[in-house]
């Protein structure tokens, strides 16, 4: 160990001596800090950087100079002048007994064990652990529990790390995993036999470092040297989080998160992760042509035959009676080249993505994201939630809230009584509430005005209200008056998922006096619309459509109900099967990957368009994907390469449209979270999981 006098340390910092190298750490850091900061590695189980520090495995043993016995690194608090030595013979020794205790009872099932090949047990037994042991007793056996099908058990290989009880009391705010017994007789899993409820449960197979919870759908499916990773971003909801599809054969067969602290940190939403199975079952795989008009069946045919009838569709049909609808799973590149399609190669102004019924449109950027980036939100002392469930629309945020709780900021509602994971206080379930605060005598609105950095969060529902744009010019205002200021803007409007954002930016929504969702669909029903593109059906049902007798093109990917309806079907590309530009609900635009080629015949969507035009209109002016971007970086400069993963500031000029706030009450644009978008309703876990929760949710309401 060296022996030279310690140098003065930075203000608020300690020197610490890692294997001989001198390294600085911010006072109250542990000693495991000191050793990162060394990059020096420590095996460990239970230690996690967003958990709390539980120090029960033992396995982060190091040598400090001057103490008698190896201590644990996660919970040891650094000191001035400490001397560390990670790799001396006590440490090793210390944690090669560790290792050994570890595996007393741990079955010898590495082969058909589902994590084999990313088993962090697996791993340091072999960098860290002993080539015999001293026990040769029979190993205990502990019963599987069964907690869903979200995850598989083997509580046979639980090494009680206590990670599972921590992240789904500390993170997902829900009490559902602990541990009952002690000592030998000590088990973790449900208080009461039950499936997980938590919205984020899945993240516990990520946390899990020995094969105890796996993900049931994937089990025995693959090996994890089998699949090819591809990095992407979920699209699912407005978040935008960073996952990996994982790929074998041309099939995505798992989701796992990617680390990002500005957007998701380490975690994933059981959406997303879970309903996989969707990218690769009843897909459209060919284009199918109606023939008969109404009588016969949809029977596959080519493209070229395809587009043949369509162009005979919209020969001499006047461009009033020609409209688009788009659903909310689309990229920058489809929305932009199905707008193009229908204003440019049609002429028709009757185009819209908002089939739910909101009214927000691009003209006011500020109005339609969270203007708020998601990393200020753990900076936020005070919040408003209008007409929003963020643990059913994101959960990730919700994490983020559960935080600012913890340090005391308080949580106001207006809307829908909802088990949020942390308190709340109900200000009321209508609208009118905003009246209320905006004459700032309550308690709310004082504690609102009195916040420094308050964050108003409106749901996506809200703006499908007839007094949508009143309540986001109320909410608006409410804003302006306290919480704006030079460095921070809490006006955050959450949309559903990604795709509807991206379609506000792409300006998919009626110009020049065309007409909206609810016109073109009234339109449709009395016929007075003879050619109807349909493009993905996610907020809408057969009976929104039934009773029109003119031409309905579905381009989508899956054969849907609405698929069944349609004249001509031309099979797309799923999210998981083009290279997309997405912007989330703060505006950072992010790129997908395509893990997998569309399957068989379909085609990437941006490519079915501009094939289209040529064939019943002005062929529009874009042959390449670098072209099409270039197009839209120009229309929209947030798409631009050089601005791709950051967020650019949008300007602030009012919300909304002043109105009438009506007495109806607010709601969620979430009811069923498994089923949230059609996607996830085309996946046969999905529908298990939400028929697992329902009667939790029925019993709770």
């Amino acid at each position: 160990m060296t022996t030279t006098p310690l140098p003065p340390a930075p203000e608020g910092m300690l020197n610490v001596y890692v294997d001989g190298r001198l390294v600085h750490v911010r006072k109250g850091a542990t000693v495991m800090d000191a050793c990162k900061a060394a990059e020096q590695e420590v095996p460990h189980f239970c230690y996690h950087k967003r958990l709390s520090v539980a120090g029960n495995c033992r396995m982060c043993m190091v040598e400090i100079e001057g103490f008698p016995k190896p201590v644990a690194s996660c919970h040891w608090p650094a000191a001035e002048g400490m001397k560390v030595r990670t790799d001396s013979e006590t440490a090793t020794t210390a944690r090669k007994g560790t290792m050994e205790f570890l595996l007393i009872n741990h079955p010898l099932d590495c082969p058909i064990c589902d994590q084999g090949g990313e088993c962090t047990l697996q791993d340091l037994s072999v960098a860290y652990g002993g080539d015999r042991s001293h026990f040769h007793e029979g190993k205990r056996a502990v019963d599987d529990k069964d907690i869903g099908a979200k995850i598989k058990t083997v509580m046979t290989r639980c090494i009680h790390c206590t990670r599972c009880i921590r992240f789904a009391t500390e993170i997902a705010g829900v009490q559902e995993m602990g541990a009952t017994g002690r000592g030998e007789a000590m088990q973790v899993g449900t208080y009461v036999e039950s499936a997980l409820t938590s919205e984020l449960a899945g993240n516990m197979i990520d946390l899990c470092p020995v094969g105890a919870l796996t993900n049931r759908p994937f089990a025995y499916t693959a090996r994890p040297w089998e699949l090819v990773g591809t990095d992407t971003i979920d699209v699912l909801d407005a978040v935008g989080g960073h996952i990996r599809l994982d790929a074998r054969a041309g099939k995505v067969m798992r989701a796992v998160p990617r680390e990002c602290d500005a957007i998701n940190e380490e975690w994933m939403t059981d959406a997303a992760r879970f309903s996989t199975d969707a990218l690769s079952s009843n897909r459209l795989t060919a284009p199918q042509l109606r023939k008969g008009r109404g009588k016969g069946k949809l029977e596959n045919t080519g493209w070229a035959e395809a587009f043949a009838a369509i162009k005979e569709a919209v020969r001499g049909v006047r461009k009033t009676r020609l409209a688009g609808l788009m659903d909310n799973l689309h990229s920058a590149e489809d929305g932009y080249a199905f707008r193009a399609f229908m204003q440019d190669a049609l002429g028709s102004d009757n185009v819209d993505s908002r089939m739910a019924g909101n009214l927000v449109d691009s003209k006011s950027h500020a109005a339609g994201i969270c203007n708020t980036p998601f990393k200020r939100w753990d900076d936020a002392d005070a919040v408003l939630l209008v007409g929003c469930n963020p643990r059913l629309e994101a959960p990730l945020l919700n994490i983020r809230l559960r935080r600012v709780v913890k340090k005391g900021a308080p949580v106001f509602v207006v809307g829908e009584v909802a088990d949020l994971t942390y308190p709340v206080t109900h200000l009321g379930d209508t609208a009118k509430e905003l009246e209320t605060l905006l004459d700032g005598k309550t308690a709310a609105a004082k504690a609102l005005a009195k916040a420094e950095r308050p964050l108003i969060v409106v749901g996506g529902a809200v703006l499908a209200r007839p007094d949508g744009r009143a309540i986001v010019r109320a909410a608006g205002e409410l804003a302006e008056k306290v919480a704006m200021t030079d460095s921070w803007n809490g006006f955050n409007v959450l949309h559903d998922t990604c795709g509807r954002i991206t379609a506000l930016d792409m300006a998919v929504h009626p110009a020049h006096g065309g007409m909206a969702t609810a016109e073109i669909l009234e339109n449709w029903r009395e016929n007075h619309v003879d050619v109807l593109f349909l493009y993905g059906d996610c907020d809408l049902t057969p009976a929104d459509l039934a009773g029109g007798r003119g031409t309905l093109v579905y381009i989508g990917t899956h054969a849907t109900p609405l698929a069944a309806m349609a004249d001509v079907v031309l099979p797309a590309a799923a999210w998981s099967e083009k290279e997309g530009l997405f912007a989330n609900a703060e505006g950072r635009v992010q790129a997908t990957r395509a893990a997998v080629p569309p399957p068989l015949s379909a085609k990437e969507d941006w490519k079915i368009f501009r094939a289209l035009s040529e064939q019943v209109g002005d062929k529009l002016p874009f042959d390449t994907l670098a072209q099409l971007r270039a197009a839209i970086a120009e229309f929209c400069p947030a798409y631009a390469p050089e601005a791709i993963g950051t967020i650019l500031p949008a300007p602030w000029q009012g919300v909304g449209k002043k109105g009438k706030l009506t007495a109806k009450p607010l709601a969620s644009s979430v009811g069923a979270y498994y089923l949230r978008t059609a996607h996830h309703r085309e996946s046969a876990w999905m529908k298990t999981m939400q028929a697992e929760v329902a009667p939790v949710q029925e019993e709770a309401a």
